[in-house]
């Protein structure tokens, strides 16, 4: 069983320009997502797919490996499924599942990965997963940065969003809430397909690649954490982060 992931990363994030180099106790963010997500136990290969030669020769200085992508792709699934066409066509292999980690996320625990594959492994009628945790506060609630699930019976997604679904006007007592953490895990025959298909009408409008798998009728298993993670979508977030990592004993293994 082959496995590859890839993050991807670029310095044009219209919410914070050139955030995957921004500093988290003195290494780039970037670097705290590959370091810690290589430490995965399943995983055959990592790489950073990257457009920008400025991310590209930091991997490579930390000896990490990258994969240089076009400028062109707007959602990052696309740039994934290029990143992994190159690397299959470079070492003329191919792999089994293919897991995407948004280069956003610093924080990630290595269990996190494990996680999202095992059930593609285990179970042959789960061809995609996506990771979620539960929304603590009303903040996060509201916030569109932070994209909502919703799951059915099955925990499937049944839907992404920005916005703060399910509704709170009509239901007033509690309820569990649930927010998108930015891992994602294909079975590759399944990535194949969903890098031949068009951008769909929902992902253009909301901007979340899941989109594309719900509207064209294709279930994403829903794998629940525990782990305490954050994802940086704007400085403050990076402030946050800042803080909830000093006391991070993960970091003692790669700094």
């Amino acid at each position: 069983m082959k496995i590859i992931c890839i993050i991807p990363a670029r310095m044009a994030s219209s919410r914070f320009p050139g955030k995957p180099l921004a500093k988290i106790h003195g290494i780039p963010m970037i670097g705290h997502c590959y370091k810690r997500t290589n430490m995965s136990e399943l995983l055959t290969e990592c790489y950073v797919a990257t457009p920008d030669n400025e991310i590209f020769d930091y991997i490579e200085s930390i000896g990490g490996k990258a994969v240089m992508t076009s400028h062109s792709h707007e959602m990052c699934n696309d740039r994934v499924a290029e990143a992994v066409n190159i690397i299959e066509s470079e070492k003329k292999a191919s792999f089994n599942i293919v897991v995407n980690v948004q280069g956003d996320l610093p924080m990630i625990f290595p269990e996190m990965v494990d996680e999202l594959i095992k059930p593609i492994i285990n179970d042959e009628d789960v061809r995609t997963t996506t990771m979620v945790d539960e929304v603590k506060t009303l903040d996060d609630f509201l916030d569109p940065n932070r994209v909502k699930v919703v799951l059915d019976l099955n925990s499937n997604v049944m839907l992404v969003t920005r916005e703060p679904v399910p509704s709170r006007h009509k239901y007033k007592d509690d309820y569990t809430k649930y927010k998108h953490v930015a891992i994602r895990a294909y079975d590759r025959s399944l990535f194949s397909l969903i890098e031949k298909l068009p951008m769909s009408p929902m992902e253009k409008i909301e901007g979340i690649d899941d989109l594309r798998l719900i509207e064209n009728g294709i279930k994403i298993r829903v794998v629940f954490t525990e782990q305490i993670t954050e994802t940086v979508d704007t400085q403050d977030d990076l402030n946050k982060v800042i803080d909830m990592m000093k006391n991070d004993e993960l970091m003692n293994r790669y700094i």
